[in-house]
């Protein structure tokens, strides 16, 4: 198995202070260590038989203070990671070849659904800097150079500017999160989250069905996201949907073991399905040898 969407993070130090007050209130609400090393997180990965996992940055620290996430990478064969990168910065290319050339680092992740001037401390699903950012040529054109993957954490009613920065940069990949913060009211066959099926038409986009015990509105196995689970797979093909489970970050409502159990109630889902959504789509999609 590979969990595709984990975190972990560092002690506070002078050098990399805490800064990020709204997250670390939510800490409080965690059932891990208030500290959740790389170590402490192998260690959750081997009880569970969880046997690689990609590291995405959390933003405790300020947001592009990515130096646990690359030091994770670099110190253990078995974490991947993507690290948070502002588009809009001066020397936004050069920090992401930096970052790219650390060993084990795969790619970048965007919030679009935050604010740009309050990033990872909230949710504000009208904002539309994403599509002033498809103009950052230079940024882009190093993330193609890199082959950089692209993690997109959007709501669905972002997805018409997701598809103007895939229509420009159709040659990198795409991985989308949890589910663009659809829950189970939001239709799949009209209204926003359909744009996921013109996102479909591009083989460089993939879909992750990630943080699904906060998407869903009842406990394991979180049957009302199931329909959800289901057209994405109808939709985009086992090969492009990926399981990720956002532990700790959801170890308010779930175990860990809950964050992948869930798949075998999934119906129709078969053994070789789970072994595409839990390992081989993710590895396929970023050609993770």
């Amino acid at each position: 198995m590979l969990d595709s969407h984990t975190h972990a993070w560092g002690h506070a130090s002078e050098a990399h202070p805490w800064t990020n007050g709204p997250l670390l209130d939510v800490l409080d609400g965690f059932d891990v260590h208030t500290v959740f090393t790389a170590d402490r997180l192998l260690s959750d990965m081997d009880r569970h038989g969880v046997d690689e996992a990609v590291v995405v940055g959390y933003p405790i620290c300020e947001w592009t203070d990515n130096w646990y996430t690359l030091e994770a990478a670099a110190e253990h064969d078995r974490l991947h990671g993507i690290v948070m990168l502002d588009p809009f910065a001066d020397d936004a290319a050069e920090q992401l070849r930096r970052c790219m050339d650390t060993e084990g680092v795969l790619g970048f992740r965007l919030g679009a659904a935050c604010p740009s001037d309050r990033m990872w401390e909230t949710f504000d699903p009208s904002v539309t800097w994403l599509r002033d950012a498809v103009e950052e040529t230079e940024f882009w054109e190093a993330a193609v150079e890199t082959d950089a993957a692209v993690q997109i954490l959007c709501d669905h009613a972002q997805l018409d500017q997701a598809l103007e920065l895939v229509e420009t940069y159709p040659d990198l990949s795409y991985l989308f999160d949890h589910f663009a913060h659809a829950g189970p009211e939001t239709p799949t066959d009209e209204g926003t989250f359909t744009r996921f099926a013109d996102l479909a038409e591009f083989d460089s986009v993939a879909v992750k069905v990630s943080e699904i015990p906060h998407m869903s509105e009842t406990t394991f196995p979180y049957e009302d996201m199931h329909d959800h689970v289901r057209w994405f797979l109808d939709t985009f093909g086992r090969e492009r949907v990926v399981w990720g489970s956002d532990y700790p970050n959801v170890s308010d409502v779930a175990s860990y073991a809950e964050t992948f159990n869930w798949l075998r109630h999934v119906d129709s889902l078969s053994e070789a399905d789970r072994e595409w959504l839990t390992e081989k789509s993710f590895r396929r999609h970023v050609g993770l040898d």
